[in-house]
């Protein structure tokens, strides 16, 4: 049979048809075919019979070079006659057009050639081209692989956690935003209606370009005299005057320095010292405006001071509410501000007007360097991206050493970053890998009968107990790890707590965290208290 039969099943129209080909002719008995151009029979196309796919020829007959097991299809054209079970009856891009060939030629004729058997165009004599072009498919597969592999590493600046991908919108920093943004104008128009201008200008110039601490406290900054009693203050030898919110002088004569300690804290007031020597310091009632842990976070000292902290917000932190969720990141974000403020009013001076998300902030930085020990075998340049925020960490924490900054609200908000990090974080991608049976990272699948496909289980609201079904021992290992965590961040913040409220223990060395010993500089921010 001729082998372009085997491409194409329509009959040259300017061909003579044998009989049985494409009519309704009967085939002739024989096995051999009769050519209509010789007196002399055609030898037959092969004396074997029809081999099904897939079946080899017997001994004698030459196989095609495209029927070996070690086809990767980098054979050139050939114009030999392929049976149906080669490759080459496989392949999509042979050429079988015409290409002009000659009804009858001489050559035909001498040969014994029929004219519908029309040899396959040689590849080799034409141009390749993108789509045609013969190549080898284990080669080209292997740099594919290795091009892709490099392109879906995660660069520098991204995420490599679990929905670091998602297009959601990041509602919580969006409202955080325009909350703080609204507050600060709130502290811009109370600083110009109390002292003439929206700046502090006297006594002394805001570098933040801001308020006066006055009004800060006033509008809810972490301020230790107004959340309990203090030695000094309460069992004072005689009353102490208070600076006014309005004040713009440091003369302690003028009348608006000599408000009450309720006037500077606000929000109704606080209980008016005794002012009795010798009194021990469990008065009742004592100052209680426990919010000033809380509130801080969403005041600012100036428009340096906001303006550094909105672009990490709405930058690093948009991109983690996105990765992580709003519910995980605003759990972070307002425990990491309050744990920093919790350690700042335990061991920073009792005069510094705390304020700033910094602690907040750097909650979340902290989530980004476990994003990224996550995923370190996924980065791109995981060196590179490391050096950057231990850098940024760095910078940040000596610039917290400056006068009248808070360092312990950078640190604390850090470490409880860290900690719930551990806790609310998915798993790291390697561990993940190894827990499901090397499932591709944070891979969804779907439920069935109380199991997941791959490896991935059922939320545990949705099946309490399928969720802890089929786990691994070092799925628990790592879940205990994270519930240590969890344990840890809560114990050490209720002792904060109590040391604040209770036992009110003094760290000597603490204060270099926060300030250096040069200039006195550590002497700033502690209160003056008349003898």
């Amino acid at each position: 049979m001729a082998a372009n039969e085997y491409y194409s099943q329509k009959p040259r129209p300017d061909a003579a048809t044998p009989p049985g080909y494409y009519s309704g002719q009967p085939a002739p008995s024989s096995a051999a075919s009769v050519s209509p151009y010789s007196s002399t029979p055609a030898p037959p196309y092969s004396s074997q019979p029809h081999l099904a796919p897939g079946d080899r020829p017997s001994q004698g007959v030459s196989p095609s070079p495209f029927e070996t097991v070690f086809d990767d299809h980098v054979y050139p054209a050939s114009t030999l006659h392929p049976t149906p079970s080669s490759s080459m009856h496989r392949l999509s891009h042979q050429d079988t057009g015409y290409h002009g060939h000659s009804p009858v030629s001489p050559d035909d004729m001498a040969y014994n050639r029929p004219a519908e058997d029309i040899p396959l165009q040689d590849h080799a004599q034409r141009v390749p081209s993108k789509d045609t072009e013969m190549q080898d498919h284990v080669y080209d597969a292997s740099q594919q692989s290795k091009k892709k592999s490099r392109q879906g590493r995660v660069r520098f600046g991204e995420l490599g956690m679990l929905g670091s991908g998602r297009k959601k919108i990041p509602f919580v920093v969006y409202f955080l935003t325009i909350v703080q943004v609204a507050v600060f104008i709130g502290e811009i128009v109370k600083n110009a209606t109390e002292t003439g201008s929206p700046i502090m200008t006297k006594p002394s110039f805001n570098p933040m370009i801001g308020p006066s601490p006055y009004i800060l406290v006033n509008m809810g900054a972490r301020f230790v005299p107004c959340m309990h009693n203090m030695d000094g203050i309460q069992n004072a030898v005689k009353a102490i005057p208070w600076p006014c919110p309005s004040s713009t002088s440091s003369d302690g004569n003028l009348p608006e320095n000599q408000c009450t300690l309720s006037q500077l804290c606000g929000f109704g007031g606080v209980p008016e010292p005794a002012y009795t020597p010798g009194t021990p310091l469990d008065i009742k009632p004592e100052p209680n405006q426990w919010f000033r842990f809380i509130v801080p976070i969403f005041l600012h000292a100036g428009i340096i001071h906001i303006g550094f902290n909105m672009l990490l917000q709405l930058t690093l932190g948009r991109d983690m509410e996105k990765s992580i969720g709003s519910i995980r990141f605003f759990l972070v974000y307002m425990s990491a501000g309050i744990f920093g403020f919790v350690m700042g009013g335990n061991f920073a001076a009792t005069g510094i007007a705390s304020t700033g998300a910094s602690g907040s902030l750097f909650g979340v930085i902290a989530l980004t360097l476990l994003d990224l020990l996550y995923s370190w075998k996924d980065r791109a340049n995981p060196i590179k991206d490391l050096a950057f925020i231990i850098l940024d960490v760095v910078i940040s924490f000596v610039l917290g050493l400056l006068p009248g900054l808070d360092n312990f609200s950078h640190i604390g908000g850090f470490l409880m970053g860290l900690g719930l990090g551990v806790c609310l974080l998915h798993s790291p991608n390697s561990l993940r890998k190894r827990i499901e049976d090397d499932a591709p990272p944070y891979a969804n699948s779907q439920v069935s009968g109380g199991f997941a496909a791959q490896g991935t289980p059922p939320s545990f609201i949705k099946n309490p107990i399928g969720f802890f079904k089929g786990r691994k021992p070092l799925w628990w290992a790592w879940w205990l790890i994270r519930a240590g965590a969890l344990v840890v961040v809560l114990v050490v913040f209720i002792l904060l707590l109590n040391n604040f409220y209770v036992y009110r223990t003094t760290c000597g060395w603490c204060k270099y965290l926060s300030c250096l010993p040069v200039s006195n500089w550590c002497d700033i921010g502690n209160l003056q208290l008349p003898e």
